[in-house]
C-alpha cells in the first residue's frame, strides 16, 4: 500500500518499531485524555477559504532567529530515535536539512551533539535543554551545543520529572542494551534500565533537577549567547513572566501530553499566549500536528512555526531520512493546498481570519 498520510506512516510504523519502542513513543500520561485533546481540539477548527485569490504558486518561506527555512514547519525534540531507525538522530536531521526545515535535537538522544553537527555542518540547528541536578553537566551540554554550530538553546520547562505513563510501567521500559545517551558517559549515558518500573522515568527522576525554576531560566539567558525559546508553556501568566526575561522564543507545548494529562491541547493554549506576549516574542508550537491543515490552522492563530516529532519518528521507520523526507513533502503538499485554496499566496497571508471553532457555525 503507498504511503500517501502521516496516519499512514503511523501505521506502517507500529508493524515495525518493537513493541516497548512504540508504546514509549506513542503514549501519553495518566489516562491520555490530553493526547486525544492534541488531535480532537485541532478537528474541531473549521478553516474559512477565501476564493479566487491563490494565484499560481505559494510562498511558505519564513525567516526565525536570523535563519531561513523553506516552510514555517519544524522537528520537535523526541528521545533515543535510533529505537526507530539505526541511523536514529543523523538521519532525521539530513532529512530536514535537505528540505529546508529546522530540527531540534534532544537531550536524551542516542546520536550526539557532535554526530548530528557533523553529519548536517550547513543547516541551521536547535538543542533542547534539560536542567540537570549536576550543573557542570548543563552547562557543558549548552557549550558542546554552541561550539557544534547550534543555532539556538530550547529550554524544556515543563519537565522537572517525567510524567504518569504506564504503559512504560507496565513494560518495564529499558534502553535496548546496545544503544547509549550518546551525549553522556558513565552512568548518565547507560542508566536507562528499568528498576522495576519505567526506567527513563527513574533515570530522570535520578539526574533531572526537580527545583527548576525561573532564576533558571535567567541563569541561561546569561550563560549563553544563543537565542533561548522555553518549551513547554500553556498558560499566558506563564508567557508573561518568560517574556519579562526576555526570551527569544516560546513553545506552546503540552510534551506531546505525556506530562500531566488534563492539561488543555496545545492548539487550545495557543490564542491565550499569543494574545498575552505575542506582540514580543515568537511564538511556536507542538503537539497533534498530522496533516498540512494543522500547520495551517496554528500559523492563523500566531504560530510562527509548527513543529512535530512522532510523525518524524515513523517516517524514520519506515525509511529512514527517506522516510522522514516523505513525510515532510506530504506535509508541505497539504500545506501548499490549504494555502491555495484559503487564498493565502504567502505565510504572512494566513491571519486569524481565515480560522473558527466550531462552534461558530453551531449558532447558525
Amino acid at each position: 500500500m503507498a504511503l500517501v498520510s502521516l496516519r499512514d506512516y503511523e501505521k506502517r510504523a507500529a508493524e515495525i518499531i518493537p513493541r516497548h519502542a512504540l508504546d514509549y513513543y506513542r503514549s501519553g500520561a495518566g489516562d491520555e485524555l490530553s493526547l486525544r485533546l492534541n488531535r480532537i481540539c485541532f478537528d474541531r477548527l473549521r478553516i474559512r477559504p477565501r476564493v479566487l485569490k491563490s494565484g499560481a504558486k505559494r510562498d511558505m518561506t519564513v525567516r526565525l532567529f536570523g535563519d531561513e527555512y523553506s516552510m514555517p514547519v519544524g522537528i520537535s525534540p523526541t528521545a533515543m530515535q535510533r529505537m526507530a531507525h539505526h541511523d536514529g538522530e543523523v538521519a532525521n536531521a539530513k532529512a530536514a536539512a535537505s528540505r529546508g526545515v529546522g530540527f531540534t535535537l534532544s537531550t536524551i538522544s542516542t546520536s550526539s551533539i557532535e554526530e548530528v553537527a557533523a553529519g548536517t555542518p550547513k543547516s541551521p540547528k536547535w538543542f533542547q535543554l534539560y536542567i540537570y541536578k549536576d550543573r557542570k553537566i548543563t552547562e557543558s551540554l549548552v557549550r558542546r551545543a554552541e561550539k557544534a554550530g547550534f543555532r539556538t538553546i530550547v529550554l524544556t520547562v515543563d519537565a522537572p520529572m517525567f510524567g504518569l505513563r504506564r504503559p512504560d510501567m507496565r513494560n518495564k521500559f529499558s534502553l535496548p542494551p546496545h544503544l547509549i545517551l550518546a551525549n553522556f558517559e558513565g552512568q548518565q549515558a547507560t542508566g536507562v534500565q528499568s528498576q522495576g518500573g519505567s526506567g527513563i522515568n527513574e533515570y530522570i527522576y535520578e539526574q533531572l533537577d526537580p527545583t527548576l525554576c525561573w532564576n533558571d531560566v535567567k541563569w541561561l539567558l546569561n550563560f549563553t549567547k544563543l537565542p533561548v525559546i522555553v518549551k513547554g508553556i500553556l498558560t499566558k501568566e506563564d508567557a508573561i513572566i518568560a517574556a519579562d526575561l526576555g526570551v527569544q522564543g516560546i513553545w506552546v507545548s503540552n510534551h506531546g501530553a505525556r506530562q500531566l494529562d488534563s492539561v488543555p491541547a496545545s492548539i487550545e493554549a495557543l490564542p491565550e499566549v499569543v494574545a498575552a506576549v505575542g506582540d514580543r516574542t515568537t511564538i511556536l508550537l507542538d503537539g497533534g500536528v498530522t496533516e498540512g491543515t494543522d500547520v495551517f490552522k496554528a500559523i492563523a492563530l500566531g504560530a510562527k512555526m509548527v513543529l512535530f516529532g512522532r510523525p518524524a519518528l515513523w517516517g524514520l521507520a519506515n525509511n529512514g531520512q527517506q522516510g522522514v523526507e516523505s513525510v515532510l513533502d506530504i506535509l508541505r503538499k497539504e500545506l501548499d493546498l490549504a494555502m491555495a485554496f484559503a487564498g493565502c499566496q504567502s505565510v504572512a497571508d494566513i491571519s486569524k481570519e481565515h480560522v473558527v471553532h466550531e462552534s461558530f457555525y453551531a449558532k447558525l
